[in-house]
């Protein structure tokens, strides 16, 4: 599960993080209009959700990535 946290305070709710992600793993809260994790398992660590951020509010781990058995062959 590499995306480790979205900075609450940091977020500004701009929706690129959720716009971006071929997951689905981010989505924007109703009540604060900021980006939370939803599916958490989900992520493959393609980082573009911590690139587009703007305000630096997500942070991935690429020590925790997994790497698709297929990419092997």
């Amino acid at each position: 599960m590499p995306i480790e946290s979205i900075n609450a305070e940091l977020c500004t709710g701009c929706g690129l993080c959720e716009k971006n992600c071929s997951m689905d793993v981010i989505r924007m809260d109703a009540t604060s209009g900021k980006a939370v994790i939803k599916y958490k398992k989900d992520c493959m660590a393609c980082f573009l959700c911590e690139v587009d951020c703007p305000t630096k509010a997500i942070d991935v781990s690429f020590d925790k990535g997994v790497i698709p058995v297929s990419a092997f062959g």
